[in-house]
C-alpha cells in the first residue's frame, strides 16, 4: 500500500502537478455533510443546483467500489495585475489563459491511465471541477491545503491560487495527514468583501457574490443590490483573495506557460465587452475557460458597469 502510495505521489510530480496527497474514503466526516445539507436548505446555492447530488456526499455512487483519493493541486498564478481603470473590465486570475480544465484533464487522464497498467483490476476515475465531487473537502482530508474562510482551499506553498483536481480509485493506498487550518483570527476577506456574500466565517451566499452572478447566473439582468458593487468585474471576482495574507506572501509564478494571459484578458475596454458580437467572442476566448460566460451574460455584466459608472458620475 504504501508502496504504490509512494509511486503515486512521484508520478503526479512528474505529471507537473505541483501538490499532490492521498485520502481514504472510509471514515468520512459527517459533520461535513451536515454544514452542505444546511447550506443547501439556506439557499446559499442559489441557481447552483447540482450542488446538491446526492453523489457529492457519497462517492461509492460514482465509483461503487472505491477505496481512495488521488487529489491534486495546480499553480495557477501569474504576477499580473488588474487596472485601476474605470473604462477596463476585469477578469479573474484564473481565466486569463487557457482553459484549466484541458490542462487539468490531460495530466489526469494521464495520471489515471499510469494507474490502471500498474495491475490488471486497478481502475480510476477523474475530475477537475466537472463532477459531482466536494474538490476542496477532499484536497483538504489529503493534507494538500485547508478550506480557508472565504471558501477557498488554501496551500502553504501557493496560497488559494490553485485548480484542484481528484482521481477516485479501487486502490487502497496510505492517506495522508488531513491539513489543519490557519487563517486564525484573520477576517480580511469578509472585511473586504464589498457584497457581504462571506455572511460569516466559511459561509458564502452565492446569491450576493460577485463571482456568481457574473459566471453563473444567466439572467437577463444583474440584481441591483450587485450593480454598485461591481467595480469593474465582467467574470469572476478576485477580492477576497487579492486581500489574504497567505495569497500575498506565498504566491509564486507558475511554471505553466498556457497560464500566463491571452492578449486582451488582463484589461479588457468595457465598452468593446458592451457590445462584442457572438462571432468576436468566439474567436476572442477560443479554448478560454471564459467560455462559459456565454456572449450575453458578458455584454450584460460590461453593461452593468458602465451603468453603474455613468450613475456614479452623475452624483
Amino acid at each position: 500500500m504504501n508502496f504504490y502510495s509512494d509511486l503515486v505521489k512521484q508520478k503526479a510530480l512528474e505529471l507537473g502537478f505541483h501538490l499532490v496527497g492521498i485520502a481514504a474514503v472510509e471514515g468520512l466526516d459527517v459533520n461535513n455533510q451536515e454544514r452542505l445539507a444546511k447550506w443547501i436548505a439556506l439557499g446559499f446555492h442559489a441557481s447552483m443546483g447540482w450542488m446538491d447530488s446526492p453523489k457529492r456526499h457519497s462517492p461509492e455512487l460514482i465509483m461503487p467500489e472505491v477505496q481512495s483519493v488521488i487529489c491534486v493541486a495546480l499553480n495557477y498564478y501569474t504576477p499580473h495585475q488588474h487596472s485601476q481603470e474605470d473604462e477596463y473590465g476585469k477578469i479573474s486570475r484564473y481565466a486569463w489563459g487557457r482553459d484549466y480544465h484541458k490542462i487539468m484533464h490531460k495530466s489526469l487522464k494521464a495520471l489515471t491511465n499510469w494507474l490502471e497498467s500498474l495491475e490488471p483490476g486497478i481502475k480510476g476515475r477523474y475530475y477537475a471541477d466537472t463532477g459531482p465531487v466536494q474538490d476542496k473537502v477532499w484536497a483538504q482530508r489529503a493534507g494538500i491545503g485547508w478550506i480557508s474562510k472565504n471558501s477557498n482551499l488554501i496551500t502553504r506553498k501557493y496560497g488559494s491560487w490553485v485548480f484542484l483536481g481528484e482521481v477516485l480509485t479501487n486502490l487502497r493506498l496510505a492517506p495522508d495527514k488531513p491539513h489543519t487550518q490557519h487563517c486564525g483570527s484573520c477576517n480580511l476577506c469578509l472585511q473586504a468583501c464589498p457584497t457581504n456574500a462571506i455572511t460569516q466565517p466559511f459561509i458564502v451566499d452565492a446569491n450576493r457574490c460577485i463571482a456568481y452572478h457574473t459566471i453563473e447566473n444567466q439572467d437577463e439582468q444583474l440584481p441591483e443590490m450587485i450593480i454598485p458593487h461591481l467595480h469593474g468585474w465582467v467574470a469572476g471576482c478576485d477580492i477576497c483573495q487579492d486581500v489574504c495574507p497567505w495569497n500575498q506572501r506565498f504566491a509564486q509564478e507558475t511554471n505553466v506557460v498556457d497560464f500566463q494571459p491571452y492578449a486582451g484578458n488582463l484589461a479588457p475596454k468595457l465598452e468593446e465587452l458592451a457590445s462584442i458580437s457572438d462571432k468576436d467572442w468566439d474567436r476572442q476566448f477560443t479554448a478560454s475557460a471564459l467560455r462559459r460566460v456565454k456572449p450575453k451574460m458578458l455584454r450584460r455584466n460590461a453593461r452593468a458597469n458602465i451603468k453603474k459608472s455613468s450613475n456614479t458620475s452623475k452624483t
